[in-house]
């Protein structure tokens, strides 16, 4: 087991490359599955989760060769439907390989995915639009077996909640099914796109519409190509709230600045110049944060849920009183005990969380229970006086690609041990 040792109070300066976004690069490599072919996957960062997604890959008959953040796959040949538990319970994000199976193999069997326990977070959406496509799905004990006996239909598939995994996966049942599916109320993350832009780029024909609204017209085929993973925005706005609480200036590359429309507001209301140059984001934070008064996070285009532990660790050292309300996972305020254990000062009634700041924080043994939790916690511990112990560091790099060594080269005193 690996855990951070941080010394608190540096002042964080230089620049850094952000790396290509896990959201993205789960759901495309269970993408390579419906091509029959090989894939070129440019700029997949080196994380637990995309490791345990490439074990799935090899499982079932995927020639797999990495060099560096570039990942190849050949999917020529799939051997298996299947997904062992032990396989499917290392992340939340394996369910996506559900999709795609039926739509290479027409038969899918899984287990219920394991990954962060955030709170419910239910495949009804999932398993309700594929039977509306034609699946015939049948549950037991934990385990979901799905097939098809005279191809996918396309439909009309209207979500109750614009789950981005219920939209992956019925893109990915859609891109070969008969017909054309019109799936509304669709997730219109980033990362959507980006896995639209993969299929599109391999012969699939998907167009995303206003309003929540993706079309896609199925294809016989698809053949392989080359894609590069577009940049982590919830890493870059870790790394700023980084910068924020060590009164620094610092150099982001390698982002898109329209990915972080909703972020980018946050900061600036804080108090931190926050200047863009294409790819480039330079965040210069003040001797002294304003509080961020209210912040919900909503989907996308509305602030990420995946940025509120790390900008609640932001909060605690700003002036005044924030207020967080999360819509999206109801066990996401783990961490809070835990920042409380370093002096924070928050209180928490459902969905609502109250940081009363600034506080000074001081050095303490703390321990991570999920990957954005583990950031919030490296990110309170950075503006700690004296020594913090982050244990759980396993989380982290479900996420963050060796962020000890990105923190280290702004000037943080980190060690993992």
């Amino acid at each position: 087991m690996y855990r951070y040792v941080l010394e608190g109070r540096k002042e964080l300066r230089g620049e850094i490359n952000i790396q290509g976004a896990k959201n993205s690069a789960l759901p495309i490599l269970a993408a390579t599955l419906v091509v029959n072919g090989e894939s070129v996957i440019h700029n997949c960062p080196v994380l637990t989760d995309v490791e345990a997604s490439v074990r799935i890959l090899r499982y079932l008959g995927c020639r797999i060769k990495r060099e560096g953040t570039t990942i190849i796959v050949d999917s020529s040949n799939i051997l298996r439907d299947d997904i062992p538990a032990e396989l499917m319970r290392e992340m939340r994000s394996s369910v996506i390989f559900l999709g795609a199976l039926l739509s290479r193999t027409g038969h899918a069997r899984i287990s219920l995915p394991g990954g962060c326990d955030l709170g419910p977070r239910p495949i009804d959406l999932h398993l309700k639009a594929l039977r509306k496509m034609g699946v015939v799905i049948n549950e037991f004990r934990g385990n979901i077996d799905c097939m098809v006996t005279d191809g996918i239909e396309g439909c009309q598939v209207a979500l109750g909640f614009p789950s981005v995994g219920a939209t992956e996966n019925i893109i990915l049942s859609a891109v070969m099914a008969k017909g054309t599916t019109i799936i509304t109320n669709a997730a219109a993350e980033p990362e959507i796109v980006d896995l639209c832009d993969f299929l599109n780029s391999c012969g699939a024909k998907i167009t995303t519409g206003e309003s929540g609204t993706i079309i896609i017209d199925g294809v016989d085929s698809l053949h392989g190509a080359q894609h590069s993973i577009i940049p982590d925005r919830i890493v870059a706005a870790t790394y700023m709230s980084a910068v924020a609480v060590s009164t620094g200036r610092v150099t982001l590359h390698n982002i898109i600045p329209s990915h972080l429309s909703s972020i980018i507001p946050v900061f600036e209301e804080s108090g931190c110049n926050v200047q863009t140059n294409g790819l480039d984001l330079t965040i210069t934070a003040p001797r002294k944060l304003r509080s961020l008064r209210l912040i919900r996070t909503m989907p996308y285009p509305g602030f990420p849920t995946d940025a509120q532990p790390p900008l609640m660790a932001m909060a605690t050292q700003a002036d005044g009183t924030t207020v967080f309300v999360e819509n999206i996972f109801e066990n996401r305020y783990k961490h809070v005990g835990e920042l409380i254990r370093l002096g924070a000062k928050i209180s928490v009634e459902g969905k609502v969380a109250v940081i009363e700041g600034p506080t000074e924080l001081y050095g303490a043994d703390v321990y991570a229970q999920d990957l954005r939790g583990a950031a919030a916690l490296v990110v309170a511990g950075l503006a700690a006086e004296g020594k913090t112990t982050v244990y759980g560091v396993e989380y982290l790099e479900r996420g963050y690609e060796e962020f000890d060594v990105g923190l280290s080269l702004l000037g943080a005193s980190i060690r993992k041990i």
